[in-house]
């Protein structure tokens, strides 16, 4: 591999899953602050983190007359807080119950003279411990918990180059503490069939405005108990015909118990140009998507955005 584990660096779920699953649940609480204070935006987009130069911000928060922002700092292992006000606050990231993080965060937040209440479960989670009762998880890895973050920084900028090449309605490039995945998703403009809901941990009412038109998604995720591999992986909803047996450049494949296409993580160790495979995935699979649910194509798609330059409107592939 040209570049060095330095962007794409070694990440097994097997070996960090506990820590894994106490940071996954250390965010929950975190955006659950966000969720409880923000108005509703189309498609829960007012809930994910975003990547930064340090680890995963909420972005700034609605707080009174104020705004409030927390940023995970995966290179001083911190929990900081910040507000408009000009406070700073902040807590380690080191090995220590949920319960106790929990309980925590609400102490830094009524040190800001921020009350809120949070809804003390987690989301999207089977068999899920309340927060304030979790002392089952209480791990951390730190040199584990950089090389996600690394892994994200590299993700996010492979994802944001693929995003360009689209004009019709697209998200940001986000992350979603409830599955615990960094996604980017495309929308054909027409609208979706009602989602059947059944989510572990997620209600119904928030299924369904987030489903509530097409899309063509995909994503990078760490792993899980379910299936414990780190993968980049695409689907669409609904999922036309013909899309699950579409063509895809090996080693990537459509996963049958996720329901899903994947590109296992591990291969971009043995790859030349893991960008290039990353962005061959997102874009083969979108195009299965595309085609076989019958987008218009020629009006949504332009070239890669190039720095500097302005789309040449002329062009009828941007106009």
């Amino acid at each position: 591999m040209a570049d060095g584990s330095h962007r794409w660096p070694r990440l097994s779920y097997v070996d960090w899953s506990d820590a894994a699953l106490t940071l996954h649940l250390w965010t929950q609480i975190v955006g659950k602050i966000r969720l409880t204070l923000t108005p509703w935006l189309n498609h829960s987009w007012h809930v994910p983190y975003y990547v930064t130069a340090r680890g995963l911000s909420t972005t700034p928060i609605p707080a009174g007359d104020e705004v409030l922002e927390f940023e995970f700092d995966f290179l001083r292992h911190r929990l900081v807080a910040r507000s408009s006000s000009g406070e700073d606050r902040a807590l380690p990231l080191e090995p220590r119950p949920v319960a106790d993080f929990y309980a925590e965060v609400l102490d830094l937040l009524s040190a800001f003279g921020i009350d809120v209440a949070l809804t003390n479960r987690p989301c999207e989670l089977p068999e899920a411990i309340p927060f304030s009762s979790d002392r089952v998880h209480s791990a951390y890895n730190p040199q584990a918990a950089h090389a996600f973050w690394r892994t994200l920084v590299s993700a996010d900028r492979v994802f944001k180059l693929f995003r360009t090449g689209f004009v019709g309605k697209a998200s940001p490039v986000h992350f979603f503490w409830g599955s615990f995945d960094l996604a980017v998703t495309r929308f054909s403009g027409r609208r979706a069939p009602l989602h059947p809901g059944g989510v572990p941990g997620l209600s119904d009412m928030v299924v369904r405005e987030a489903y509530s038109h097409e899309v063509s998604s995909a994503g990078f995720w760490p792993g899980g108990v379910a299936y414990p591999h780190a993968i980049f992986y695409s689907y669409a909803y609904p999922e036309p015909p013909g899309f699950r047996v579409a063509k895809v450049s090996a080693p990537a494949h459509f996963e049958e118990s996720l329901g899903e296409f994947v590109l296992p993580y591990a291969a971009l160790h043995a790859a030349d140009d893991p960008d290039a495979v990353v962005l061959r995935f997102l874009s083969e699979t979108y195009i299965a998507a595309a085609d076989c649910g019958a987008w218009d194509r020629a009006a949504l798609e332009c070239p890669l955005g190039v720095p500097g330059t302005p789309r040449p409107m002329e062009s009828e592939e941007c106009a």
